[in-house]
């Protein structure tokens, strides 16, 4: 993978008050860290920072960093950005290794034309990356996923996605990455078609409820006669 270069500035201020005046320069407040160092303020460029990530990597590419005359090896670990304007807030740079395995989130990339999609289907992502461990030199831009074969119904897991035999795969095999499903419309008619057989059922349900309340309205008066009957003999009996 491509190395971008970028320069940092140790910085002594902090603050909130001492971060809108580097924003104010064009700089962005910045922190170094990790493999058993102390941890570093710095500030960057903000227009370079831009740079280096819009690269196909993104948040994965290789960092060239100098600092104070030294060099290091760096990713960005975190980039805090304004919602609204989009300007940079504040940066981490973690420090590698050539030599050491990293752990990196890597973009799937859905590739083909489907089987199913040309029937009609529709394509859901569901897994927009995947976890995975490799030393920072192998890291690959994307891990591809071909929905070329998928016909309706079908559906790719992670188990399925061809990778790099220098990468391990972090994220559960059984996670299900894309699938090619019904059109909306016709998960409509099938939802209706059920609700349709549903009510069916219970207009049936509701005519033989209807018919055994017929049949007992009948057979209450009937009982009661009888009781009457009993109670009026007991009173002959006892005059």
């Amino acid at each position: 993978m491509a190395e971008k270069k970028l320069t940092g500035q140790p910085r002594d201020e902090t603050g909130k008050g001492a971060a809108r005046k580097l924003r104010a320069r064009g700089q962005v407040p910045a922190i170094m860290y990790g493999r058993g160092s102390d941890p570093v303020k710095l500030s960057v460029d903000s227009r370079e920072l831009n740079h280096v990530l819009h690269t196909d990597a993104g948040m994965n590419v290789l960092i060239d960093l100098h600092v104070d005359g030294d060099q290091h090896l760096a990713l960005a670990k975190e980039v805090q950005r304004d919602i609204v304007r989009g300007e940079f807030l504040h940066a981490d740079f973690i420090k590698i290794s050539r030599t050491e395995k990293i752990t990196v989130r890597i973009p799937v990339a859905i590739i083909g034309d489907s089987i199913g999609v040309r029937e009609g289907g529709v394509v859901e992502h569901h897994l927009w990356e995947i976890e995975v461990e490799c030393l920072p030199t192998n890291v690959p831009e994307s891990i591809e996923a071909d929905i070329t074969e998928l016909n309706v119904n079908d559906s790719l897991k992670v188990s399925d996605l061809a990778i790099p035999d220098d990468v391990t795969v972090l994220t559960p095999e059984e996670d299900s990455v894309v699938a090619v499903v019904p059109p909306p419309i016709m998960k409509l008619e099938e939802e209706e078609e059920a609700v349709e057989g549903e009510e069916g059922v219970e207009g049936e349900e509701g005519v033989e409820g209807e018919e055994g309340e017929g049949e007992g309205g009948e057979a209450t008066p009937s009982e009661g006669g009888e009781s009457s009957e009993g109670r009026g003999g007991g009173g002959d009996r006892e005059s």
